[in-house]
């Protein structure tokens, strides 16, 4: 079996870096590359495609919302057609800096406030889906089994990839526990082992109240501003190894 292992990264700007990227770079399959709004600026971004390139790994657009003092997490009231640009411009830049690298952007990937936006209006989620399908319908889309976002990339015929999200909690209707909220983050080593052990081996992963959830994904997703996260991204690693599974990056296992 192959599986993907991506992280956000190039959160950072300037002389900020929110982690290691080198380090992380040579433990994932995937990169989820921030685009300059809620993180990452031109230098930050040629950074880490060359990295990836370095490393082998697939590169995929991180757009999020204009609020970097935020971290994009903030909900902010943009009209539909407005957000429309915001992701656009994102994704069109990450575009021109990988192709000038010799590379190719392979999956597309919400961060944060702007994907929850998108998940809970279906209308503007069809209006991203086909912006993405216009630009380049060969992208693959990282959803929550599920999801708006989902449904609307399957209406405009790009391929998904459904995240196993290994450091944040679930609900018992496998919604994510919002941040803030108490065991909303798992960033315990052990915990996380347990949790992707149990995700590689039957498919499932404990709920915040103990009960089972399936789970169908293809690719686990470590957040890099998680505390912690390169070692947690190397046990996440080790158990997949570990499984007899091999890591290969999403843009090569989407359907």
């Amino acid at each position: 079996m192959k599986i993907d292992l991506n992280s956000d990264m190039g959160e950072g700007f300037g002389p900020y870096r929110l982690c290691d990227d080198e380090a992380m770079m040579k433990i994932v399959s995937s990169a989820n590359i921030a685009c300059g709004f809620h993180g990452g600026d031109p230098d930050t971004m040629a950074r880490m495609v060359r990295l990836a390139k370095e490393n082998g790994v697939g590169i995929g657009a991180h757009p999020g919302l204009p609020d970097r003092p935020g971290f994009g997490r903030r909900e902010m009231p943009f009209q539909p057609d407005e957000l429309r640009q915001q992701m656009l411009y994102q994704l069109g830049a990450l575009i021109a800096i990988a192709r000038s690298e010799g590379m190719s952007v392979g999956h597309f990937s919400f961060h944060a406030a702007m994907g929850n936006m998108v998940n809970r209006d279906p209308a503007l989620a069809d209006l991203m889906m086909n912006a993405i399908a216009a630009v380049d319908p060969r992208l693959v889309v990282f959803v929550t089994s599920g999801s708006e976002i989902e449904k609307a990339a399957r209406r405009a015929k790009l391929k998904t990839m459904a995240l196993f999200l290994a450091d944040r909690a679930y609900d018992a209707d496998g919604r994510l526990v919002a941040r803030g909220l108490p065991g909303a983050l798992v960033k315990d080593e052990a915990a996380v082992r347990t949790r992707v052990r149990r995700f590689l081996t039957d498919g499932t992963v404990e709920a915040i109240d103990g009960s089972t959830l399936e789970m169908r994904a293809r690719s686990i997703l470590v957040h890099s501003d998680t505390p912690g996260s390169l070692d947690l991204a190397r046990v996440i690693r080790s158990e997949i190894e570990a499984s007899g599974a091999t890591l290969a990056p999403a843009a090569e296992l989407a359907s």
